[in-house]
């Protein structure tokens, strides 16, 4: 894809010969691909493969047994990219309103938290805690993140869990807009998630 925007020709993420293991387990081995501008790397995989472990290491936050990842063009790779794992990661009593307040300090971001949330259709929640909404809503404000605080590469693990038909549209929107500004998104799915991928890795022993 030819992607012109705010990330062109910046980043690029690397997997070269990565094997990863869980305990005395092998998931994988030799796992090598490349995603830079505009790309959309779908990972697809059994229940078990070594899919959110692929992305957890892509993040930084598992070791591998082998091979190598590298964040190309950043001078902070940590800071070039968000992971939106399966859970959403949010706190039951804190109200959405709150949760995008928070991430924009923490992530620094500039993007209004009524924008966003008209975005995501979250306008008429941002003052109800989390344990009040439904899973697609809690769903749609853990991706929310995505927008709050822009970076180039998007790790993000089934993020189509628990949204409906309209959830998806919504997901599958904001990840062509990241793609047609230049940013990456690498997605560990079941099945295909929509948008058209530039590669399919398969995840298995």
């Amino acid at each position: 894809m030819n992607a012109r925007g705010p990330f062109q020709d910046k980043q690029s993420i690397r997997v070269e010969a990565l094997s990863l293991s869980r305990g005395q387990r092998i998931l994988f081995e030799n796992l090598s691909f490349a995603a830079a501008s505009g790309d959309y790397v779908e990972v697809l995989g059994s229940n078990g493969s070594g899919k959110t472990s692929l992305l957890r290491a892509m993040a930084g936050l598992l070791r591998p047994s082998g091979g190598e990842i590298a964040i190309e063009g950043a001078d902070e790779p940590s800071l070039a990219l968000h992971y939106v794992a399966h859970a959403n990661g949010l706190k039951r009593e804190t109200s959405v309103r709150e949760h995008l307040h928070y991430w924009a300090g923490l992530f620094g971001g500039s993007p209004s938290e009524d924008f966003v949330a008209q975005m995501l259709d979250l306008a008429r929640v941002m003052a109800l805690p989390v344990r009040v909404l439904s899973q697609g809503q809690a769903r749609r404000l853990a991706l929310a993140r995505l927008v709050v605080a822009p970076r180039p590469i998007w790790l993000l693990d089934e993020p189509g869990a628990a949204l409906d038909d309209a959830g998806k549209a919504v997901l599958n929107e904001l990840i062509a807009a990241h793609r047609a500004n230049g940013g990456i998104v690498v997605a560990a799915v079941h099945e295909p998630l929509g948008p058209s991928p530039s590669q399919t890795i398969r995840v298995s022993r």
